[in-house]
């Protein structure tokens, strides 16, 4: 394990705070450990309310310097975050496998889709103007003008320690905004290497501050409670998300909640069944299926069910497990052992109502939080499995006859983040993305996050969108000023 190298990559492990590396107030701190063997990576300070109210400080005190800075400098900080990051790809890839368990592979790709979101608002900065119009009645003019709504806090998941923080921090400090994260306690080292690189590129003191801690709600609380903090995003479960959404409306904080998923995947009969199973791939694997976005549930046409079901099965049964770090890995752990405990009792309890495995990998034998990739087929209704994000690498196959019928069970859940539509036909797969609940639809595509587009979902899976042109405004506040301008004869 090295043990150098992380901390190279992350400071010392401690807060930052005010561009300054430090211990907790009162001495705190907490262990990381790695997915692949459960031992100790190293000992992480724990913010506690006092760094909480300490960060809200510095991030207060740079605040106007950071929104007076020409967005053009902004811009050419963040590109060259974009590109210190890429320069950094090899640790930073490394660093996330060794705290959040993923294979190389993922992480790497991980590493360069969150240095876009850097690239990305490095262009959308110079962007962000005025208006100027005519009262239509005549006698003034309007003067429309967008500024930056202030001291922003963010709390983020474990699943893309990376990216998740990137796609807040990248439009805040895009939009003037100075920003203070809570990453996930589990993968606290990748926000603290990337806080680090921004110091490197010239980011002013104060303006990013990364709190790692074990004690969220103590730090949640301080934000909540002062009224410098004018913005809050969360990424995370919806279940956390009504809770944090309780306390921001009793404090009137502007809130983007990106929320839980269980998006459906839908293979039509006409579907190119090879492309299919590449898409369904991607879309359920990534990352280990521990992203929100993964599909859930798979509704595949009764015409092309046996073709899909062998081809997928054959497919998951044969993805590399082990400790992402590993040659040729394509699945490592899952996050924690909780984690895979709860898959394992989603899948039990799916088995004992009356599901099949029609395909599953292998378990490495030894330490590690380990799940194999498993095809399940006759899923009853009832199966809890359906009706919760598993976030993770089990995929429910259901077969369908009559489209009406698919779609009514495809959007019968609390949820609606995204969805997938399979088939050769551009009508009937638009009539279906149309009918779907879903902020986001990847049709023939099981690969569909991009930071030039917007993210989000709807019903209970939040609230706003995050990336893409929509992705800045989040930070923005829309001022009206009223000229007197006399009409000239």
């Amino acid at each position: 394990m090295d043990v150098d190298g992380i901390a190279k990559a992350s400071g010392s492990g401690d807060l930052f705070i005010g561009g300054r590396w430090r211990a907790a107030v009162d001495g705190r701190t907490y262990p990381v450990a790695d997915p692949a063997t459960g031992e100790v990576i190293r000992e992480v300070s724990a913010a506690g309310e006092a760094d909480s109210r300490a960060a809200v400080d510095a991030a207060a005190e740079a605040f106007e310097g950071w929104r007076a800075t020409a967005p053009r400098r902004r811009s050419e900080i963040l590109h060259d975050m974009f590109a210190a990051m890429r320069d950094h790809a090899d640790e930073l890839a490394r660093l996330i496998t060794l705290e959040n368990g993923k294979a190389l592979r993922d992480a790497k790709a991980e590493v360069f889709y969150a240095a876009e979101f850097f690239r990305w608002f490095s262009e959308e900065a110079v962007r962000v103007g005025s208006s100027f119009g005519d009262a239509p009645a005549g006698g003034f003019r309007h003067l429309v003008r967008k500024q930056p709504v202030g001291v922003t806090a963010f709390v983020t998941p474990w699943n893309f320690p990376a990216a998740m923080a990137t796609r807040k921090i990248a439009p805040a400090l895009a939009a003037g905004c100075p920003v203070v994260l809570k990453p996930a306690p589990d993968t606290p080292l990748t926000a603290l290497a990337v806080a680090g690189l921004l110091v490197e590129v010239g980011l002013p003191d104060g303006v990013c501050t990364v709190l790692p801690t074990d004690r969220a709600a103590e730090v949640a609380n301080v934000w909540f409670q002062d009224d410098r903090v004018r913005k809050f995003s969360f990424t995370g479960s919806t279940a956390t998300g009504r809770v944090l959404l309780k306390q921001a409306a009793d404090h009137v904080v502007n809130v983007t909640m990106e929320l839980g998923g269980n998006a459906p995947f839908i293979v039509c009969q006409d579907a190119d069944v090879d492309a299919a199973v590449r898409g369904a791939m991607d879309a359920k694997m990534r990352g280990g299926g521990e992203v929100c976005i993964a599909a859930n549930r798979f509704y595949v046409h009764e015409d092309v069910a046996e073709e899909f079901t062998a081809k997928f099965g054959e497919a998951m049964a044969s993805v590399h497990i082990g400790p992402g770090l590993a040659e040729g890995v394509t699945l490592g752990p899952m996050v924690n052992e909780a984690a895979r405990q709860k898959i394992q009792g989603l899948v039990d309890d799916a088995l004992a109502k009356g599901a099949k495995i029609a395909a599953q990998g292998p378990t490495p034998e030894g330490p590690g939080w380990y799940f194999p990739a498993t095809v399940l087929t006759d899923v009853p209704p009832d199966a809890e499995l359906l009706a919760t994000e598993v976030f993770g690498p089990v995929a429910p196959i259901l077969t369908y006859r009559d489209e009406h019928e698919m779609l009514k069970r495809a959007n019968d859940t609390e949820h609606g983040l995204a969805s997938y539509v399979y088939s050769g036909s551009l009508e009937r797969a638009l009539r279906i993305s149309d009918r779907l609940e879903a902020g986001m639809v990847g049709l023939n595509r099981g690969l569909i996050s991009d930071p030039a587009a917007p993210f989000g979902g709807v019903k209970q899976s939040g609230l706003g969108r995050e990336g893409g042109r929509e992705g800045i405004d989040a930070f923005l506040e829309t001022k009206y000023i009223a000229v007197d301008w006399p009409n000239v004869p």
